[in-house]
């Protein structure tokens, strides 16, 4: 599942706060959002390219497109039937989508950092 398979990417790169949204009730185009943080605008592009390349050995999927990559506050990634949001910290207060969303049900991911850390 694709989420899951980003969602782990971004944990790889400690990205914090991973909450994954299913959207496909409310929205017709696309099953689930990601969203991630980091803590700055190198670390945000450190989880966007973990999770561009994850997918990509995963499942060979390369993402339909990818927005703010020059700015770094706030990345997009758009692999159709899911859109990962990574945002630094202070611009995911700002623009709080799980508040927006929050007709939309979590999916439980699972606490990789420490499947990771006992291995």
């Amino acid at each position: 599942m694709l989420v899951l398979t980003a969602a782990q990417a971004a944990d790889d790169k400690l990205a914090h706060e991973p909450v994954a949204l299913y959207v496909g009730d409310l929205l017709s185009v696309v099953d689930y959002f990601l969203v991630v943080s980091g803590r700055n605008d190198r670390q945000v592009h450190a989880i966007c390219d973990a999770i561009e390349e994850r997918v990509k050995s995963d499942g060979g999927r390369s993402p339909l497109r990818i927005e703010g990559l020059r700015e770094g506050t706030w990345i997009l990634m758009d692999y159709g039937d899911v859109v990962v949001h990574i945002f630094e910290e202070e611009a995911r207060r700002y623009y709080d989508l799980e508040h927006l969303w929050l007709a939309a049900p979590r999916l439980a991911l699972p606490e990789f950092s420490r499947i990771n850390a006992e291995d």
